[in-house]
């Protein structure tokens, strides 16, 4: 007599059952998924399925199925193109800069025997790179002798005349480290602390990396051209040109204002991108103020002269003149003393010579005259030989401030410092005397 089955094994065989149910179902839930293949190609052929159903007696229905609207494969040499171009505009720059490389050391010869064709390696009347300024200051930088740096400040000012005239202007002033004459009162303003941050983002550095590179270094122009040679870029810049940099320069002294100083960094930070070779090196002096090349100012207006008796077209030196160099270095001075702006000084050079300066650049209300600076002495003893067998006269020193007073073709006066400083606001008790 067989047992009855007991709970538990009435339980088990309903769950046996319950899951041979569901397998069952589960498979027969499969079965058109197993042939859905062939089903499910049609859709992505489209094109072909319509064709032979629209043209059942066409005798030629292959040919149409090959040739569908769009070929992706034919979009591929259309996304490969621009790379190529990248890659082009950087070696033809680096190509560039190679053979200006090469070149300048020519600007070392002297300035009688310098041809400027040797090292204009550009296309006459375009702007001129400022690869060559910077390789320029660079060599300057490495003599100690003021002649040798005479000599390539004025082969560079020849080269500049004779490839694009217009860009002596800029690199007088970029040479002088101004942005405009000094009576014009127009400074750029810029501080280090803008300048690291400009470094710290045209760089990918941190700002406390940019400051510990210039704690150790010492000098904010050798941590940029360090940061930048070693940054790789897809896509360079333009090159800069020495006519881009002086507007730049204009353009951070002209920022005012409700984020001025935010403008002016990223001012700077362009300018740093777009920089190569030992341009940040330079670039980051002329916006200190610190190029640290030992060339004064009566260096760059001697060179200055030099350059326009070289390439004088307008006018021959007199006959009495023995040493045409010299004396042209005596006009220019004397020019510039009489108007410190270069803007005069260049556009008589340029546009009547050297030997017709005298007459082109005279006194002129509301552009102060350079003074005559005092100069300390040890002693009585000092002063005495100095002006041995000279007759001279003394004068005591007072305390106070000396001033230059022009009285304007309008009626109005102007009041300049020593150092070519509009003062005429500190003093309207003057100007009221002046005005009567």
């Amino acid at each position: 007599m067989s047992k009855p089955p007991s709970a538990f094994d009435a339980l088990m065989s309903g769950a046996r059952a319950a899951a041979a149910a569901k397998k069952k179902k589960s498979e027969q839930s499969q079965q058109p998924t197993a042939s859905s293949p062939k089903k499910r190609k049609p859709p992505s052929f489209t094109p072909p399925t319509q064709t032979s159903t629209l043209n059942p007696n066409d005798p030629k229905p292959s040919e149409t199925v090959p040739t569908p609207p769009i070929d992706p494969p034919k979009q591929e040499p259309e996304k490969e193109g621009p790379p190529p171009t990248k890659t082009r505009h950087v070696a033809s720059s680096s190509s560039f800069l190679q053979e200006l490389r090469e070149r300048v050391p020519q600007l070392k010869a002297k300035p009688q025997k310098f041809e400027p064709s040797s090292v204009a390696s550009w296309e006459k009347g375009t702007p001129v790179p400022f690869s060559l300024l910077a390789l320029a200051l660079d060599m300057i930088s490495k003599e100690s002798g003021r002649i040798a740096s005479t000599d390539i400040a004025c082969n560079l000012m020849k080269t500049v005349i004779y490839s694009t005239p217009e860009d002596l202007l800029p690199l007088m002033y970029l040479l002088g480290k101004k942005v405009a004459p000094a009576h014009e009162g127009v400074e750029m303003g810029i501080g280090e602390s803008s300048i690291v941050k400009a470094l710290a983002e045209a760089t990918g550095r941190t700002e406390s990396k940019i400051k510990k590179l210039y704690q150790e270094v010492g000098d904010l122009g050798l941590v940029a051209k360090a940061c930048r040679s070693s940054q790789s870029m897809m896509r360079k810049p333009e090159p800069l040109t020495i006519r881009k940099v002086f507007n730049t320069f204009r353009d951070i002294a002209k920022e005012s204002g409700k984020a001025s100083q935010e403008k002016k960094k990223n001012h700077i930070k362009k300018l740093v991108v777009a920089a190569t070779d030992c341009e940040p090196q330079y670039l980051i002096g002329l916006l200190q103020g610190k190029l640290r090349i030992g060339m004064a100012e009566n260096t760059l207006l001697a060179a200055l002269a030099q350059a326009a008796v070289y390439t004088e077209e307008h006018s021959k030196p007199p006959a009495d003149i023995k040493s045409p160099v010299e004396e042209a270095v005596k006009i220019v001075k004397q020019a510039y003393s009489v108007a410190p702006v270069y803007d005069k000084i260049v556009s008589a050079l340029l546009t009547h010579g050297v030997w017709k300066l005298p007459s082109t650049c005279n006194f002129t209300p509301g552009i102060p005259v350079g003074p005559m600076l005092s100069k300390p002495t040890k002693g009585f003893s000092e002063i005495l030989n100095t002006v041995k067998d000279v007759e001279f006269t003394c004068e005591y020193k007072y305390d106070g401030e000396r001033a230059q007073i022009h009285y304007m073709e309008n009626g109005s006066v102007e009041i300049y410092s020593r150092n070519a400083e509009r003062n005429t606001g500190k003093y309207p008790d003057v100007v009221a005397a002046i005005s009567r």
